[in-house]
C-alpha cells in the first residue's frame, strides 16, 4: 500500500502530461493530414512561408503552385490554408 501511494503522483503527472500535451498535438497531426489529403487542383492556397498561388499539379508529398511570378514546386506540408472554401463559406 505505501509503494502504490509513492507512485501516485508520478502517475497524475503522466496522466496530466498525456491530457494536456500529447493527445492534442496527436489530434492537430490529424487534422493536418487531413487538409492536406482534402486539397485539389485548382484550389486557391496560402503557403506557411506566405505565398499566395493556385493548385496547378498535386503528386503524394509534393504540389506545384501556380503564382503571379510562375510556377513553384513545394511540400504539401508547407501549405497553411486554403483559400477557395473559406471564400465558399462567407458566400
Amino acid at each position: 500500500m505505501e509503494q502504490l501511494n509513492q507512485f501516485l503522483p508520478f502517475l497524475l503527472v503522466f496522466v496530466v502530461i498525456y491530457f494536456f500535451m500529447i493527445r492534442p498535438q496527436q489530434k492537430k497531426i490529424k487534422q493536418e493530414k487531413e487538409f492536406e489529403a482534402g486539397l485539389k487542383v485548382g484550389d486557391k492556397i496560402i503557403t506557411k512561408s506566405g505565398f499566395h498561388g493556385k493548385i496547378a499539379e498535386l503528386s503524394e508529398g509534393t504540389a506545384v503552385i501556380e503564382t503571379m511570378s510562375g510556377k513553384l514546386k513545394i511540400e504539401r506540408s508547407a501549405i497553411s490554408l486554403e483559400l477557395t472554401a473559406a471564400a465558399n463559406k462567407k458566400a
